[in-house]
């Protein structure tokens, strides 16, 4: 069989790209090397309630043009973020906003919270941040710091955040407003269904061939063998280090690991979706309930408590660790890329780039825009 392109990798990007050249009427194949498609937003239903089995995913954009073709393959309820934290005995809003400030210094106007954390940064004398921790005391002042930061990001960086470099927190998302949405955008919401049946329809398409539990690695020696499948060109969705077979180092990842339970005798465990733990001496950084996704009515529940995790080689990785460092063994690596003429590289893991679900799709577009000559 020959097709005009290989996709590695069944995520949200590599079935982007391949609808759009399937549209275009060209012929792909599309390779995944574990047991399902979608990635890292694949969603299993269990006891009737769509499970986010690689954490949460709430898709959100403020680019209609991004909204409009997400709709083309699944309606989306009208579901909106809005997460709580819990430091020690005491439960905020979040993202930090008045109902936030209110809880934590009993202030009811813009103007007393505004004043309470100038305040507060005042005392700090802070000019030259040479550190996350600084960085964020800055931004925010010492108690949204030492309760809803300081902790949790160290569990999720597995270090100190004196050792972190104060580029990571550009800005931290302060609202003087009533108002818990997470996101500002103007679109947001989890489709009908789940994940997993959007990404099904996206590649719903007859010049789209899809094959599970296959490795790229084993199957192009086994292919350039027998020229059982042949391909003009490769997406690469994949670590690109991993891809190079780290000739120049292995860049840094950040993975997950993931503890999920069946309440059978709880209906409503938590009373929201996502819930953080900010406090250290808990594990864990957050417990997601799936059903309050797509406000389920069930007589039990599903929890899944998430745990960050060092990535090492063989791990899953979810998470670039963007920092001076691997920003720039990354070039290098870009540079051995862009000498391979018929790969591509694309996705979370090809570009070495945090991604959110719109800007994933967006990119996957972009690609192939640029393949209008092939």
């Amino acid at each position: 069989m020959h097709y005009d392109y290989l996709i590695v990798g069944a995520g949200l990007f590599g079935a982007v790209f391949a609808r759009e050249m399937a549209e275009r009427g060209k012929k792909c194949l599309v390779i995944e090397k574990i047991d399902h498609i979608a990635g890292h937003i694949y969603t299993k239903e269990e006891h009737g309630i769509h499970v986010h089995k690689y954490g949460a995913h709430i898709f959100h954009t403020s680019n209609k043009k991004i909204w409009d073709y997400v709709n083309r393959f699944a309606e989306f309820n009208h579901y909106i973020n809005s997460p709580v934290a819990i430091y020690k005995d005491e439960l905020y809003n979040l993202p930090f906003n008045m109902n936030t400030f209110n809880k934590m210094w009993g202030v009811k106007t813009p103007s007393e919270a505004k004043t309470k954390i100038q305040e507060q940064i005042k005392e700090l004398n802070i000019t030259d941040p040479q550190n996350l921790e600084e960085q964020a005391l800055s931004l925010v002042g010492s108690d949204i710091y030492k309760k809803l930061v300081k902790e949790y990001t160290e569990k999720q960086w597995g270090r100190d955040c004196t050792e972190l470099p104060a580029f990571i927190i550009k800005r931290l998302p302060v609202r003087f407003t009533y108002d818990n949405n997470y996101f500002n955008d103007a679109y947001q919401g989890i489709p009908k269904g789940g994940y997993t049946k959007l990404v099904e329809n996206i590649l719903n398409h007859d010049d789209i061939e899809i094959r599970l539990n296959t490795d790229y690695f084993t199957v192009q020696k086994e292919w350039k063998n027998t020229n059982e499948v042949t391909f003009d060109k490769v997406l690469f969705t994949g670590m690109i280090d991993e891809y190079f077979n780290y000739e120049l180092g292995e860049l840094e990842y950040r993975s997950l690991c993931f503890e999920e339970e069946y309440l059978s005798d709880c209906d409503n465990y938590q009373g929201n979706a996502v819930v953080n733990y900010t406090e250290k001496a808990i594990p864990y950084t957050r417990i997601i309930e799936h059903k309050h996704f797509e406000f389920g009515q069930q007589d039990a529940t599903i929890i899944t408590r998430e745990y960050p995790a060092t990535w090492k080689r063989g791990d899953e990785p979810y998470y670039p660790v963007n920092n001076e460092k691997n920003d720039t063994l990354f070039a290098k690596y870009k540079e051995l890329a862009s000498q391979e003429e018929r790969i591509l590289f694309g996705g979370r893991l090809g570009q070495y780039k945090y991604y959110d679900m719109d800007k994933v799709i967006e990119a996957a577009l972009i690609m192939v825009s640029e393949q209008k000559s092939v």
